[in-house]
């Protein structure tokens, strides 16, 4: 069988099975074969949504990363460590405290948010001799405490109740989920990653470098205007949804490369369903792992991420 539709092939069946996993796990367990009333209840009103909604951030931020490595040449760049996430989360807060009566500030100042901080990185990193691994993280790390400051300062202004909700929404909380959320996360998701796949060959020119890309007919400045603003979209709605889910967008990219090659025509979609795996993965461990407690999701990514980032950092 080609290599290619395997991968296809085990992607849609291990995608499959880990949905119907995380919907049959938690505090309570049950098949979704057999339900009783209180069942039906607990799957179709709080796991549902959790679990799809998991699904699309995950997609989302894997597809955010890998398009982002492609277009900056760098295997380091994801959404979290270049200081989009948070971003997109002061974006968030900045609705949460001024604007919390308005549904629809959340995802357009996230996306402000998203978008501003990975034009600032971006613009920081390059120089005349181009741009390099350590400028670029510099930069991310510059970009992300600064706006962790402001975060920091903000949440001074929220009471008690809205501050310990709010910080663990900021470490990465799928909690919260419904079906309006997941509808608008899906639609943003959906739309993002068509429209980063179709750069998908650009993208490939463009990792030889920008001349050269350019010399083959591609519109370099355009490319990256699609890209930046095609993933801050699609992280700047994730972090609406769900909090900074941290280094999705840096290991996922990674892994499916291991797989396929750096083709980023298979590359981008397949991270979207990579991404949604490990999402909702992890969240299943963040909701079972010290039940009926639950922990941030965003810790669990963490902890996987953090080791391979420093494994990737001393490689490069």
């Amino acid at each position: 069988m080609n290599r290619r539709i395997g991968t296809w092939l085990l992607l849609i069946a291990s995608l499959g099975s880990v949905l119907a996993l995380a919907v049959s796990i938690g505090a309570e367990r049950f098949s979704v074969f057999s339900l009783s009333e209180e069942h039906r209840a607990i799957l179709f009103q709080i796991r549902l949504p959790r679990v799809l909604l998991g699904a699309c951030v995950g997609a989302s931020l894997a597809v955010a990363g890998a398009s982002l490595q492609a277009l900056l040449r760098n295997p380091l760049a994801e959404p979290y460590l270049l200081g989009v996430s948070n971003g997109a989360a002061l974006g968030t807060l900045l609705a949460f405290v001024f604007l919390d009566g308005l549904g629809f500030a959340r995802p357009l100042l996230a996306f402000g948010g998203a978008a501003v901080a990975t034009i600032a990185v971006y613009q920081m990193a390059r120089s005349r001799a181009g741009m390099n691994v350590e400028r670029l993280v510099l930069s991310g790390v510059i970009i992300t405490t600064f706006l962790s400051s402001i975060i920091v300062l903000l949440t001074s202004l929220l009471d008690a109740a809205r501050l310990r909700g709010y910080t663990f929404w900021l470490l990465g909380d799928l909690s919260q989920a419904t079906f309006d959320g997941f509808y608008l996360t899906l639609v943003a998701s959906t739309v993002g990653t068509i429209v980063l796949a179709s750069q998908a060959r650009a993208l490939n020119l463009m990792m030889i470098g920008e001349r050269d890309a350019f010399d083959h007919g591609v519109e370099v400045g355009r490319v990256r205007i699609i890209v930046f603003g095609a993933a801050s979209v699609l992280v700047g709605t994730s972090v609406a949804a769900s909090g900074s889910v941290g280094y999705v967008g840096l290991i996922v990219p990674h892994i499916v490369r291991l797989v396929v090659g750096t083709d980023n025509r298979l590359v981008v979609p397949m991270s979207a369903f990579a991404g949604a795996i490990f999402v909702v993965l992890a969240d299943t461990i963040a909701r079972t792992a010290i039940a009926p407690r639950e922990l941030p999701v965003g810790a669990i990514t963490a902890l996987i991420g953090a080791p391979l980032f420093i494994f990737l950092l001393k490689r490069s």
